[in-house]
């Protein structure tokens, strides 16, 4: 009850910032002369939250690579930063997140690019009420939200790690998750049926097992990584319930009056870009990794989403997977 007034109140949190900071407010400190030579990859940014982070971060001088499956989306974005923003650059370049060759065809066309790499933020979210799949047969809510952003992710680390090396500055990857995470019960993750669940398919609870999967996802990398003493973290972010279309479009399910207070406890996309945007950029985040961050403080998340051996059986059976499915070496 308490933390919940906490949340309605706005009441900022140790970091100085709540649930009403907006992304504005949250890197407003940060200069922009020191973020000049940044490079950030944010998949997802053409609408909502995604938009909303990259039009922040170029304010705050960070050149933007924006991966999209629609080009004519991204172009209304970049358009739209460059008109706030003259001097900002954008970069739009083709992908689709639920297929691997496309995500391989991304990863070759931007490291052709020879840019540095500082920040990569998995932002975009596919919720299906049906069940489909994608092209590589994976049901596509988990091939989307998680699988294509672990692939992603695999196929940039090298570059960041080398990034962060030449540079000095810590890398920071951030993967956008969900409160619902806490939904999933440990009898119903099991890898093989979050690839295709073969029959009771439910639309929300595979959105709530790929937004479980990519806080594993930071746990397990993070551990890799200070393995490694890589310069590079890893931390999951709860943007907050956001007014977003997937709000609109679920409007005939409850009362107007309903709909209209229950409008007025959701952020604004602003809002809910803030922790993105406050974890990608604060100074006082340095060296923090393997966390779950909401409104701008570190949260808790489920006792499931922080079970090592399962975020390393998760990690395992990805990397296996992708490296069967595109003929790599084995992994270790």
């Amino acid at each position: 009850m308490k933390a919940t007034l906490k949340y309605l109140a706005g009441i900022a949190g140790p970091s100085g910032y709540g649930s009403k900071t907006t992304a504005e407010q949250a890197t407003r400190d940060f200069s922009n002369s020191s973020n000049s030579q940044l490079t950030a990859i944010i998949t997802g940014a053409t609408s909502g939250i995604g938009a909303e982070t990259a039009r922040v971060l170029a304010k705050r001088g960070v050149r933007i690579v924006i991966p999209a499956r629609d080009l004519r989306k991204a172009e209304i974005v970049k358009e739209f930063i460059q008109k706030e923003t003259p001097m900002a650059q954008i970069i739009l370049l083709e992908i689709d997140l639920s297929s691997f060759a496309s995500i391989q065809r991304f990863c070759a066309e931007f490291l052709s690019l020879q840019l540095p790499l500082h920040i990569l933020i998995n932002n975009a979210g596919k919720f299906s009420q049906k069940l489909e799949f994608s092209e590589d047969k994976i049901e596509m809510t988990f091939a989307t939200n998680y699988l294509g952003h672990f692939l992603l992710t695999e196929l940039l680390l090298e570059k960041m790690v080398e990034t962060a090396e030449m540079t000095g500055v810590q890398g920071r990857i951030v993967n956008v998750t969900s409160v619902v995470h806490n939904w999933v019960k440990r009898d119903q993750f099991h890898f093989s049926k979050l690839l295709n669940p073969k029959k009771y398919y439910n639309g929300t609870r595979a959105y709530a097992q790929s937004k479980l999967a990519n806080i594993l996802h930071a746990k397990e990398l993070s551990r890799h990584l200070k393995t490694r003493n890589a310069n590079v973290a890893i931390n999951a972010v709860h943007p907050g319930i956001v007014k977003t279309g997937i709000i609109r479009d679920h409007k005939g399910f409850i009362t107007d009056s309903i709909y209209f207070m229950a409008s007025k406890l959701l952020k604004s996309t602003s809002q809910g870009a803030a922790t993105t945007c406050y974890v990608a950029l604060s100074p006082q985040l340095e060296g923090v990794s393997g966390k779950y961050f909401a409104d701008c403080n570190e949260s808790q998340c489920s006792v499931l989403a922080n079970d090592e051996s399962e975020a390393h059986k998760l990690w395992k059976g990805s990397r296996v997977l992708i490296h069967r499915r595109l003929l790599l070496p084995p992994v270790n």
